[in-house]
Formats: structure tokens, sequence, C-alpha cells
């Protein structure tokens, strides 16, 4: 005997997941993480035993509703799950998954589109930040069919465009969660921002690493992770998040000048495995800290002039394009930050979770 919920498995950036509606999953937290769980087949390295694909990226869910807050249509909660933990972190922001987040409505119809495009708002739940996310709807149908191509995934397809009202300070207390552009912790110069993600950034040389070290060798490198642990927790307390040890933020990422015509290279770690690409709010984050006067991107970081700018921030698998708007009046506020994704639904149907974790149809007795 098992219990079948409704679920569609989608594609957001270069991440996947199942995406469910609120409503078809448990009321209570505590349950709730357990259905999580068991749907994902977590906790096991190889989630043998359910939906997962044996990696951070995708060990992802989405879960949406309809918006009870004024001038938002839509409620986002995203939860990272780990292979081999049972954890169920709802904490920190996924602007990949993000980008299936109005698809997954529009497919459900939990929304109607609006015309050739529809846009929504849409409310995080995880740091109550809010988006407009811009979807191709011709003939009322979502279209994932395009000529937008992002780097880590194969092809082309439709774009989505999400335009973020309000990441500074997602997690922690602001922009600049220490108080300075630029510290000192644990022997490294680092910019602790958190515009979207909370990051830790600093230099690959201070390290010893060029910054352009492969997926692989960086994974492989026991001594740079066990280091890169430690400046981690150091650099937790000292942006106000307490232990980190059991989170799974700050990322740390590692910057190198560019190599492939773009703004920065870069290496993030997620924060104990090497990020095949970058998150989106990572890319945010970073680019958003190559702009700020005394940041330890400085000297490295290439960046355009004029305003808007674009800041083309370099990854394993390519780059990835954030469109960053910066008040006039104050060169270290950025108002405005726009990027490019794109999503795919590739399977609709139930998901079973064994009764034993959950008998909806006992609850309802």
């Amino acid at each position: 005997m098992q219990t079948a919920i409704p679920t569609l498995f989608m594609r957001g950036g270069t991440s996947r997941g199942p995406f469910f509606d609120a409503a078809d999953l448990p009321a209570d937290t505590t349950l709730r993480d357990r259905v999580l769980l068991a749907a994902m087949g977590s906790p096991d390295r190889r989630q043998i035993d359910g939906l997962g694909g044996a990696h951070p990226l995708t060990s992802k869910v989405g879960i949406v509703r309809k918006s009870g807050v004024p001038g938002v249509d839509l409620d986002f909660l995203f939860a990272q799950l780990q292979p081999d933990k049972d954890t169920v972190d709802t904490t920190p922001n996924c602007g990949n998954m993000l980008a299936a987040v109005v698809p997954f409505a529009l497919e459900t119809g939990m929304v109607q589109p609006q015309g050739g495009t529809t846009t929504l708002r849409v409310l995080t739940l995880n740091t109550d930040m809010q988006c407009d996310i811009t979807v191709q709807t011709p003939g009322g149908q979502v279209s994932y069919e395009g000529d937008a191509r992002i780097d880590g995934v194969p092809g082309t397809s439709a774009p989505i465009k999400i335009n973020f009202l309000d990441t500074a300070g997602s997690v922690c207390s602001g922009l600049l969660p220490t108080g300075h552009v630029r510290d000192v912790i644990d022997g490294i110069e680092v910019t602790c921002i958190d515009n979207g993600m909370p990051l830790v950034i600093f230099r690959a040389a201070d390290a010893g690493r060029s910054g352009y070290e492969s997926v692989a060798e960086l994974n492989a490198d026991r001594e740079l992770k066990a280091r890169l642990e430690r400046l981690r927790i150091a650099c937790g307390h000292a942006m106000g998040l307490g232990d980190v040890t059991a989170r799974n933020y700050p990322k740390m990422t590692l910057i190198a000048p560019p190599r492939n015509g773009g703004s920065l290279a870069t290496r993030s770690f997620i924060p104990h495995v090497c990020h095949d690409a970058i998150g989106v709010l990572a890319a945010v984050t970073v680019a958003t800290a190559c702009v700020l006067d005394g940041a330890v991107t400085q000297g490295i970081a290439v960046v355009p002039e004029g305003n808007p700018k674009t800041v083309s921030v370099e990854h394993p698998t390519g780059e990835f394009s954030v469109e960053l708007e910066i008040d006039p009046a104050d060169p270290q506020n950025v108002t405005r930050a726009a990027l490019l994704r794109t999503a795919r639904l590739i399977m609709r149907g139930e998901v079973m979770i064994p009764a034993t974790v959950w008998n909806k149809e006992g609850d309802k007795q």
C-alpha cells in the first residue's frame, strides 16, 4: 500500500526535481519533510529508491501555491535535500528551480496565461524575496522551445526572464553582513556578501590554487576542501549566521581573472561539492561584488562601463550573464538584478510514498 502524490518533474535552469502543489502535501512540516525524503530517496548516496539524481543539483524540490499576499501571484518554497543525509533545508533560495515555478503553475491550472507572454510575481517563502518571472505562452500554452541557451543545459529552449526585485540580505542581515566590503578571516581576504545567496568570495591564489582547476580536480582536493570548511565556519560566525556546520550556506566561491572574455572566473562550492556551473543567485551575488568598490574582486574583475551593467560570470561549463542596475546616487546600492533562464516539463504523474511514511487516506478517517 502506497500513497500517490501528484507531481510534475521539471528542469529549472541547471537543476531539476519534482514540483508539488502545496495542497497535495502534509500541512505538518515534520511529516512533509519525511514525505519529501521518501520521494527523493534520501538518505542514500545513490537515492536508488526515489526521484533524486545522486547530486545536490538534482536533489531539489519545489512547492508552489497561489499567494495570499497582495500584489503577489504565487508563493514558492524551495527545499534542498542531500543524497546521503536526512535533511530538508528550506532556508536558502534556488534561482534555477525558481525558473520552473510559473510553468508549473500554468501547467497545473493554478494560474491562467495572459496572452503571448505571461508575467507573474512570485514570492520566495524561504527568504521573503519577490521577483517577476516572464514565460512564453503562445496560444495559451507554455512554450519550451526557442533559441535561448544557457550553459550547463544541452540545446536551446524558450527564454524565461527573472527580474529580482529585492535580493539584498536574503538570509543575512544585509548585503554586507560583516559591515565591511572586505575582511581578513582565518588568514584570507574575503568578501562576505548576500545578494540573494550568502557567499564567501576570495581569490583562488590566496588558497594556493589557480581558479581554473576542473570540477573533478577540486572535488578530489581534500586539503583545499578542509581549508574551505574551516574558513566557511569562521565566516558563518562573522556573517551573523552562527554555527553553519550543518547548513548549506554560506557557499564558497574562488575567483580568478577571466579567461574567456567574461568579467570573472569562478569555482563555486555548494558548499562541500564543486558546482559544475554556478547557482543563479550565487551568480547574482558574485556579479554584485564585482561592482562594489573595495571588494576582493577589485583588480581581477573586468566590469563594463555604463548603467545598467552586464557582468559575465565564467564557470566550469561556460558563463552566466547578470544585468545589474546601480543607484546613481549610491554606487554601492544595486537596485535591480535580471537574468535569463530556461525550464522544461520532463514528466507528469504521481510519486508513490510508502504508507508507513504517510497514509493520506488514513489521515482523513
